[in-house]
């Protein structure tokens, strides 16, 4: 056994010394316990079993016991080692009750929860959720059978609803998505695809009186081709809209009778009145019960690396570092516990644990970085520029155009199909006069976008405010890699980036196959783009600047502390700053990452499957190049800086501002048990998560995720993919060939796209997964 093997091992017997004193001082506090099965002969006093309680729970043996808890709580069934443990029942104040499975203090496994209002829920549990297969039952007589995954349905699933209504079929995130079946009290019936819960693709509508309706649906109602049928063979065939002048087709009688005098617009009248029954919601979710009384005394799971403060605390279970929970006299005495534990392992610092190449440093919140940008004011270099960009989308976007469908013709995505425009000083017909310098203006593909922005519920006016408002653009400091010039909005809702003429033929070119996929995705984390324009300044040289229009990803209430630019490659992936001049606003790459990032596991199950989509279409466009940009936001910080791991008490003085922003555990199951207040989080969107700090080898030059240590870190993530302009063209064939030559091939990031979308979701799969 090595030095080092040795201090860890002493450092672990002490601890384990300490905490099973601590658990029997912790019993106490569990009031009185009686032992099962008891006998007819015993005629023990409270005290004796209480005392008889203290000496079982110390030698770790499963037992039945019966407990009132000092918040009024009761529990009887089986314990082991200071926790509910097997089977059995807790029943709170408020009248909820849980019977079924435990373990180590948690609901897991199978069990039945009950409300007061009668409502109850039967079946698996994980963690405190309702997690795989059970039936709900609510108190007016709704009733869901099937999968759930953290209190939501999802999978396959059969409700009725307290109305008559029934669906059988496909849901997630707790709303019908996929193909199902609905049939209304009537007998009436859909059958076919769904979304966010409501009718949605390719489905069936089936009258009780035979009549029915095949074709294509949108929120409820049809949208696109579809045939109308009577039940005495007569039908209509075309195309289907709310809007009369989208609406088009052809009717087709059955011998001499028919229905010459129907309208088409009947159909939409008569299916306003089947609406999709939403049902009750749960009252209380079963994980947002607390069960706080023993979450003081856990057992030890996984060694801890470090505490907060810095000290290694190998085995040290941070609950027992905070035994001032359980009271004032209990806390006393954890307090002097605390004390002895941590002497002894400062002694054992002393003689070299602090010297461990694994043991991490104490993280702090990195300092705020200034605002972006310098504000491009009367007498900088591009201040015409930009009086040009804001005077040109003031006329693209205000100019009066039919309204945008978003079934485009082919021609509409043709790269000659563009606009320009003159703007003389004095302005003209079309323009209005202006104090800048005359230019062109140019609109590529002016009908795409304009249903792009529609598509992304952009509104017109509010994208001209932020763009073309009284408030100047900034431009940043530098330019990208790529020489390219980057400018935001004073809201920071947008971004533009000047283009090179070889990005924009590229973007022109996949513009059909990325209008498709955000169409058909969209939760697609690829990065929106809202024009594609170009000004021409006058003058001998007649310079043409290119330039798009983006979202920005870091637009949120949350500020950003961290970001990391994510590639999948590691040569070259690091930051070339010391520590002391990284900031908020410092891009730190692959090599740099120290975190492993937990979702929840509907949303990883979500974030996997997107990644996924939004990969085979790049790879099908021959992109390369691009990245996971990740923006961290920290919840936990004291008023020092300091970064407080999960679990750890939130130190008094915290501003409100940063308290307001973080979220409760049961918060996030309001959040997922209410769709309506989803709008504010979709995915990449204000997510919230928890980051598992990691340890890197030091002698593994190309390892991308490090070891996880076991501290973890509330946080809030925002994300997308970005930098897709880049094909694999024959000067990154050159620079592959070139660096192969030096480097191992699979570490740089000129690589053939479909070998770099694999390597792409290899590691994003390692820096991302599911939170167990």
């Amino acid at each position: 056994m090595s030095k080092e093997q040795s201090y860890v091992l002493k450092a672990w017997e002490v601890t384990l010394r300490k905490t099973q004193q601590a658990k029997k001082r912790a019993n106490s506090v569990f009031g009185t316990v009686s032992v099962a099965p008891n006998t007819d002969n015993d005629t023990s006093t409270d005290e004796n079993d209480d005392e008889t309680s203290t000496n079982r729970s110390s030698v770790d043996e499963f037992y039945n016991a019966e407990r009132v808890l000092p918040n009024g709580d009761y529990y009887t069934g089986q314990w082991y080692d200071s926790f509910p443990h097997g089977h059995g029942k807790y029943l709170w104040t408020d009248g909820c009750m849980y019977i079924g499975d435990w373990y180590n203090g948690k609901t897991m496994g199978n069990g039945k929860f009950g409300w007061p209002s009668g409502a109850t829920y039967e079946g698996e549990f994980k963690s405190g959720y309702m997690d795989g297969n059970g039936t709900y039952t609510g108190p007016s007589g709704d009733a869901y059978k099937g999968q759930w995954v953290m209190n939501l349905k999802h999978g396959h699933g059969v409700k009725s609803f307290a109305n008559g209504d029934a669906y059988d079929g496909e849901w997630r995130r707790g709303l019908q998505e996929g193909q199902g079946k609905y049939q209304w009290s009537d007998g009436c019936h859909y059958t076919g695809e769904w979304k966010n819960g409501t009718i949605y693709g390719k489905g069936s509508f089936v009258w009780t009186n035979g009549n029915r309706y095949d074709g294509y649906w949108d929120e409820g109602f049809p949208r696109g081709n579809g045939t109308y049928k009577w039940d005495d063979g007569s039908f209509y065939v075309g195309n289907w809209s709310k809007d009369p002048e989208e609406m088009n087709g052809t009717y087709y009688p059955s011998g001499n009778e028919g229905n010459l005098e129907w309208d088409p617009k009947d159909l939409f009248d008569n299916l306003s009145e089947y609406s999709i029954c939403s049902g009750e919601r749960v009252p209380m979710l079963p994980s947002q019960k607390k069960l706080s009384v023993w979450n003081s005394s856990k057992r030890v799971e996984k060694p801890r690396r470090v505490s907060v403060d810095g000290r290694v605390s190998v085995g040290v279970d941070r609950a027992f570092e905070k035994m001032n929970m359980w009271g004032n006299e209990s806390g006393e005495e954890g307090s002097d516990l605390r004390k002895e534990l941590d002497a002894e392992l400062m002694r054992l610092e002393a003689e070299g644990l602090r010297g461990l190449k694994s043991t991490p440093v104490p993280m702090k919140l990195p300092k705020a970085g200034r605002k972006q940008g310098e504000t491009i004011s009367k007498g900088h270099r591009n201040y015409e520029l930009m009086l040009n960009l804001q005077l040109g989308i003031r006329h693209s976007v205000g100019r009066q155009a039919p309204a945008a469908s978003l079934d485009l013709k082919p021609s509409a995505f043709d790269p000659k199909d563009k606009i320009w425009r003159r703007f003389p000083r004095e302005g003209s017909k079309y323009t209005p006069p202006h104090q800048s310098t005359e230019f062109k203006w140019k609109d590529y593909c002016p009908l795409v976008f304009r249903s792009l922005r529609k598509l992304f519920k952009v509104d017109p006016a509010d994208y001209m405010l932020s763009i073309c408002g009284n408030d100047a653009l900034r431009e940043l400091s530098s330019p990208g890699k790529s020489g390219s010039f980057f400018y935001l909005t004073n809201d920071d809702r947008y971004m533009i980036k000047t283009m090179k003429k070889s990005e924009t033929k590229v973007l022109l070119r996949m513009l059909a196959a990325y209008y498709n996929h955000v169409r058909a995705f969209e939760n697609s984390l690829v990065i929106r783009f809202f024009g594609l324009h170009c000004v021409r300044l006058n003058g001998p040289t007649q310079k043409k600047v290119r330039f798009v229009i983006m979202g920005n990803l870091f637009c949120s209430k949350y500020s950003v502390h961290r970001i990391f630019d994510l590639k999948g490659s590691s040569l070259g992936r690091t930051t070339d700053k010391p520590e002391s001049e990284i900031d908020s606003n410092t891009i730190l790459k692959d090599r740099d990452l120290s975190f492993i990032f937990r979702l929840q596991k509907a949303w990883y199950q979500e974030f996997t499957r997107q990644i996924d989509k939004d990969c085979e279409f790049l790879e099908q466009e021959r992109i390369m190049d691009y990245s996971l940009l990740v923006g961290i936001h920290f919840r936990e910080a004291s008023v020092a800086g300091d970064l407080i791991p999960s679990g750890a008490k939130t130190p008094i003085g915290e501003s409100d501002e940063e308290a307001c922003h973080r979220l409760s555990r049961a918060e996030v199951d309001q959040l997922l048990s209410d769709p309506s207040r989803w709008a504010s989080i979709r995915l990449g969107t204000n997510m919230p998560a928890r980051a598992e700090r990691t340890i890197r080898k030091s002698d593994s030059e190309f390892e991308l995720v490090g070891d996880p240590t076991g501290e973890f870190y509330e946080v809030v993530l925002i994300f997308g993919i970005i930098d897709i302009l880049q094909d694999y063209d024959i000067s990154k064939k050159l620079e592959h060939a070139y660096k192969s030559i030096q480097y191992d091939p699979s570490s740089i990031s000129a690589v053939d796209p479909k070998q770099y979308s694999r390597r792409f979701r290899d590691f994003i799969f390692k820096a991302f997964t599911d939170d167990n």
